[in-house]
């Protein structure tokens, strides 16, 4: 069954699809981005190419997300990650997903003053355009470039709440999951045991070993020295600042006090204010 990982853009996503990538995928820990093929993202290509899916239709796309997820739970694997941006809606009059495909969900949830920064980064964007998008009820975001693979994600806000409130749900905040990043894998192996209603042995050193090899500094050194295909194409760096990419320094006041006023309710629930 599908375990979505789930998250805003620029939120966290790869950080932890690194770790269990490493862990799950690897024989000792050890982590090359080829690992992350093993998550594969959703919606893309490869998941409709053979439902005889028109892929030039975007709306034929959307009407067969269910079908597709249907084919990929015929691998019949008690937990088959799968990684998404999309807010859990209608796309098109269609719903993303429904409780028969889905097990649950890891969602990776970030302060938004930071989102913002760090998607300007991504984007080659202003600070403004960025805050502008994550304020944006109508923002979306193509998967790869594609655009018939279109993940519908509104406001952060919208997008958050749209996960929050679905049944088997874990919220991981990528502030913890940078600063103590095995006791959050714990808690996602603990909500995985009780998915699936089994207990899951960890193995301890194959667990330290995949959170030192997917560091901060170390994704960013393998990224300067081989790339990383998902930033292919783009002017800056994937791994930018990390954790240093603090809204205190970098976002203009004027941005911060505006998403501050629209996320309040969200931001005094999740601690960042």
């Amino acid at each position: 069954m599908i375990l979505w990982l789930a998250s805003y853009p620029k939120s966290g996503n790869t950080y932890l699809r690194t770790i269990l990538s490493a862990y799950f995928f690897s024989k000792n820990g050890e982590f090359t981005f080829d690992l992350l093929k093993n998550i594969q993202k959703f919606p893309s290509l490869n998941h409709f190419k053979s439902l005889n899916v028109n892929c030039n239709d975007e709306k034929d796309i959307f009407r067969n997300y269910i079908r597709a997820q249907e084919d990929i739970n015929k691998k019949k694997k008690q937990i088959i990650f799968l990684k998404t941006h999309s807010s859990f809606c209608k796309i098109g009059g269609y719903q993303f997903t429904d409780q028969k495909n889905t097990l649950g969900a890891i969602y990776v949830i970030r302060d938004p003053r930071n989102v913002a920064l760090s998607m300007a980064n991504y984007f080659s964007c202003t600070n403004e355009q960025a805050v502008k998008s994550i304020l944006n009820p109508e923002f979306d975001l193509l998967e790869d470039g594609n655009k018939n693979f279109r993940n519908y994600l509104g406001t952060w806000s919208f997008h958050f709440n749209s996960w929050k409130r679905q049944n088997n749900v874990l919220i991981i905040k990528y502030e913890d999951l940078v600063s103590n990043p095995k006791t959050q894998i714990y808690k996602v192996f603990d909500f995985m045991a009780r998915l699936i209603k089994s207990k899951i042995n960890i193995d301890e050193p194959k667990l330290t070993k995949s959170i030192d090899n997917t560091k901060f500094q170390t994704l960013k050194r393998l990224e300067k020295k081989i790339g990383f295909a998902e930033n292919l194409g783009r002017k800056n760096d994937f791994f930018n600042r990390g954790v240093k990419n603090d809204f205190k320094k970098f976002l203009e006041p004027r941005l911060k006090k505006e998403i501050e006023i629209k996320f309040k309710k969200d931001l005094d629930e999740l601690g960042y204010l």
